[in-house]
C-alpha cells in the first residue's frame, strides 16, 4: 500500500451521495492504490498538485469495435449502404492477426483515453484464425486486445461475443468463420479461460456479447445467458429494421421479444442500438431495467436511424454511450447527439438535461461494463479524473458547468486524465498518439 496523493482540482463535479452531483471548486482530492480516500471541496491545500480546468470522473465507452478504427474516412469515398460497409469491415477483420490488432488496438485506446473515456467495452469477435481454425492460443486474439488496453492505461470489459451464424441458422460464411466457436456450448468453454485468466486483474472485466439474434440461433441463446451470469451480457438489437423483419419471419416475435422469452433481458443486459424498437419492446426493456447503449455517431455514419432514448429512459432503462466504429471519438458528441437527435426526430427540444446526460456517459456506462466503482469523484470510488479547459474557443464564456462539457467541449479540450490513479494522458501526447494510429492502420490497410 501506498502514501496518498494529493491534488487540488480547481473546480469539480462531484457525487452527493443521495443527491445529484454539483460543481465545486478547489476541491482536495486524495488518491491511495488506485482510488479516493478523501474529496474536500472549497478546501485550498497548497502541499497538493494543482490541477487546473474542469475536472469530470472519467467517462465509458460502452460499446467498441476497436479494429473499425482502421475503416474511418476510407468507407465514406462512395456511396452505399450499411451492408456494403459491412463487406468493407470484413476485408480489414480478414488482415488481422494478434500482433497487428495489438498494434491497432493499442493505438486506438490511447485516442479513446486522450478523449476522456476511462474504461471501454469491447465487444469482441474476431476470435480464431481468417479460416476459422484456432490459433494455438485459441485466447490469442483476446489476449491482444486486453494487453493493449492495459499498455494504453484504460480499463477494459472484454465482451466475449457469441456469433455462430450468417443470418438466423446459416451457416458462417467469408470471414465469419473466425467469429464462431461452432456452438455456444465451445464459445463457453473458450470464454471460460479468458475469465479464468483476467481473474486477478482489476483492471479487466470479462463479459458475454451476442452478437445479435440473427448471429446467435434462438436454441443456443440460453447456453449463452447461463455461461454470463454475474457478468455484463451485451448485445446488438434492432439495428437495422431489416434484422427486425428476419426475426419476425424466422421466429414471429422482435428480437426485444426473443431476448425476453430466452432469459437474455435483465439488470445486467445492454442493448446496443435500441434502434427501430415497438412500444412493447420498449416496455421490456424498461422492465427488466436493462441498459439501452447509444452510439449516435456511428448511428449516423451508418444511416441506422434515431432510437427512442426518452422513452427507454422513462420506461426504467438506463442509458449509456459508446463509439462503435469510431467513425468518431468524443464522448461529448455522443452525448450532445443524444439530445439533438430526438430534437431532429421529434421536431422538440427538451428531451435531456446536460446533468442526466453526463451520468449516462460516466457513471452509468461504468456500471454496464462491470466497473461500478467508477465515474464518481467520491471516496471509495477508483481514483479516475478527465480534466477539460474552460478557456478554449469552445468552452471560453459557456458557464463552466455540466452544460459546457455535454454541449460545448470536444475531445479537443481534455489536457490530462488519470485511470486508477495514474496519469495516463497528458498535454502534447496526441502528436504520438496520431503517428501510432498512423502506423497501426497503414498495416491493416495496405495491400
Amino acid at each position: 500500500m501506498t502514501g496518498p496523493t494529493a491534488y487540488l482540482l480547481e473546480r469539480a463535479w462531484l457525487d452527493a451521495g443521495a443527491g445529484a452531483p454539483a460543481w465545486h471548486d478547489d476541491v482536495v482530492v486524495e488518491v491511495t492504490d488506485g482510488r479516493f480516500t478523501h474529496v474536500e471541496p472549497e478546501c485550498p491545500a497548497a502541499l497538493a498538485e494543482r490541477v487546473p480546468g474542469l475536472s469530470l470522473p472519467g467517462f465509458a465507452n460502452a460499446h467498441s469495435h476497436v479494429f473499425h478504427r482502421a475503416l474511418r474516412g476510407r468507407t465514406q469515398r462512395e456511396r452505399g449502404s450499411f451492408w456494403t460497409w459491412r463487406e468493407q469491415m470484413y476485408a480489414v477483420a480478414a488482415r488481422l492477426d494478434p500482433d497487428s490488432l495489438f498494434a491497432l488496438a493499442r493505438a486506438a485506446y490511447r485516442e479513446m483515453a486522450a478523449a476522456g473515456y476511462t474504461g471501454v467495452g469491447e465487444f469482441h469477435y474476431l476470435h480464431h484464425r481468417p479460416d476459422g481454425t484456432a490459433y494455438a492460443d485459441p485466447t490469442a486474439m483476446a489476449g491482444a486486445v486486453v494487453a493493449a488496453a492495459r499498455e494504453a492505461g484504460i480499463r477494459i470489459a472484454l465482451l466475449d461475443t457469441c456469433y455462430l451464424s450468417s443470418g438466423l441458422g446459416a451457416p458462417p460464411e467469408g470471414v465469419q468463420r473466425r467469429f464462431s466457436d461452432g456452438d455456444a456450448e465451445g464459445w463457453a468453454r473458450r470464454r471460460s479461460s479468458l475469465v479464468d485468466a483476467a481473474h486477478a486483474d482489476v483492471g479487466v472485466v470479462v463479459g458475454a456479447a451476442i452478437h445479435s439474434v440473427r448471429a446467435v440461433p434462438r436454441d443456443q441463446l440460453a447456453t449463452v445467458v447461463a455461461a454470463a451470469e454475474g457478468a455484463p451480457l451485451h448485445v446488438h438489437l434492432s439495428e437495422q429494421v431489416a434484422e427486425n423483419d428476419a426475426c419476425l419471419a424466422a421466429y414471429g416475435v422482435t428480437p426485444t421479444r426473443l431476448l425476453a422469452d430466452t432469459g437474455a433481458l435483465g439488470p445486467t443486459t445492454s442493448a446496443v442500438h435500441a434502434t427501430h424498437l415497438t412500444d412493447d419492446d420498449i416496455a421490456l426493456l424498461g422492465a427488466a431495467h436493462a441498459f439501452a447503449c447509444f452510439c449516435p455517431t456511428t448511428e449516423r455514419d451508418l444511416g441506422d436511424g434515431i432510437g427512442p432514448s426518452r422513452a427507454l429512459h422513462d420506461a426504467g432503462a438506463r442509458l449509456t454511450i459508446g463509439s462503435d466504429s469510431h467513425a468518431v471519438v468524443d464522448p461529448y458528441e455522443e452525448l450532445r447527439a443524444v439530445e439533438l437527435d430526438e430534437r431532429l426526430a421529434s421536431r422538440a427540444r427538451g428531451h435531456w438535461v446536460a446533468a442526466e446526460l453526463l451520468l449516462a456517459g460516466t457513471a452509468t456506462g461504468h456500471a454496464s461494463l462491470g466497473f461500478a466503482d467508477a465515474g464518481r469523484i467520491a471516496v471509495g470510488a477508483r481514483a479516475d479524473l478527465v480534466t477539460l479547459d474552460p478557456a478554449s474557443p469552445r468552452t471560453a464564456g459557456t458557464g463552466h458547468d455540466e452544460g459546457t462539457v455535454v454541449f460545448a467541449a470536444t475531445s479537443a479540450d481534455v489536457t490530462r486524465v488519470m485511470v486508477d490513479g495514474r496519469v495516463v494522458v497528458r498535454e502534447g501526447d496526441r502528436e504520438e498518439i496520431g503517428r501510432d494510429l498512423e502506423r497501426a492502420v497503414r498495416r491493416v490497410t495496405t495491400p
